[in-house]
């Protein structure tokens, strides 16, 4: 109660709340740890006795080790350098399928357009397809040749290599149907007359070159899109399938 002594001031060891200080206070409780002992093992400062180096536990903050390069969202550190990515043999191994999957449609081109290596010719090639009842054989015929010619070059030189690729599997699901045309039956091996084992073999050379892009010995080398395709690989083979298909619908 206030002291009328000291100015209204309560004494020191008086209580404000009545006769029974125990029940109208809260007194807060902190849980001991098992390892402090009892009070007799404090002094008066609150410091364990035979423990002149302790001192208060601090919260150890987690530092993550620094990740190098892209992370799966694509983003890099900031202030990280990308290191470069060793590709080893990879490369070269893109760039002799490239070469040689070109260099044999360069060849197949040229011996319908000129009639090279005992080839058909223009006008050979001309009446093989109004055989299979194409409706503009002579069109056509110079179309495919140098269709054949240019995927075959810009294969070899890796330029604008997923549409170049997407041309070959039109190329070869038109030689397909055309085979099958002549002889109807299901003949894989080459041997055969109507055995499509080469064309298939073609097909898969150009859609794994426009899944894994023409490599860094390639015009296209510096560009992400054919180094790292995605989803426009699909979209491209997608539709060099569709352009065979509607070829060989719509133009017979």
């Amino acid at each position: 109660m206030a002291d009328n002594k000291n100015g209204g001031i309560p004494d020191a060891g008086s209580n404000p709340y009545g006769d029974q200080p125990d029940e109208r206070t809260l007194e807060m409780r902190r849980p001991r740890e098992s390892y402090l002992g009892s009070d007799d093992d404090f002094n008066a400062s609150g410091t364990p006795l035979g423990s002149d180096a302790y001192a208060a536990p601090t919260e150890q903050m987690y530092r993550p080790e620094p990740v190098y390069g892209a992370d799966a969202g694509g983003a890099v550190a900031v202030g990280e350098q990308t290191p470069k990515v060793r590709r080893g043999t990879l490369d070269l191994g893109l760039f002799v399928l490239r070469a040689a999957v070109g260099a044999i449609l360069v060849a197949h081109g040229l011996q319908k357009l000129v009639g090279l290596w005992n080839g058909p010719g223009l006008d050979g090639f001309e009446s093989l397809l109004r055989d299979a009842g194409y409706q503009q054989p002579a069109v056509l015929a110079i179309v495919g040749a140098v269709g054949e010619i240019a995927a075959g070059g810009l294969l070899v030189l890796g330029l604008l290599t997923p549409f170049a690729a997407a041309a070959v599997v039109a190329i070869m699901v038109n030689a397909v149907l055309f085979k099958h045309e002549l002889e109807p039956g299901v003949q894989f091996f080459a041997a055969e007359s109507s055995g499509f084992e080469f064309e298939a073999l073609l097909v898969a050379c150009a859609v794994a070159i426009t899944l894994t892009g023409p490599g860094r010995i390639a015009i296209d080398g510096r560009r992400g899109w054919a180094t790292r395709p995605f989803l426009g690989s699909f979209v491209v083979l997608l539709l060099g399938v569709a352009a065979g298909v509607c070829l060989w619908i719509f133009g017979r």
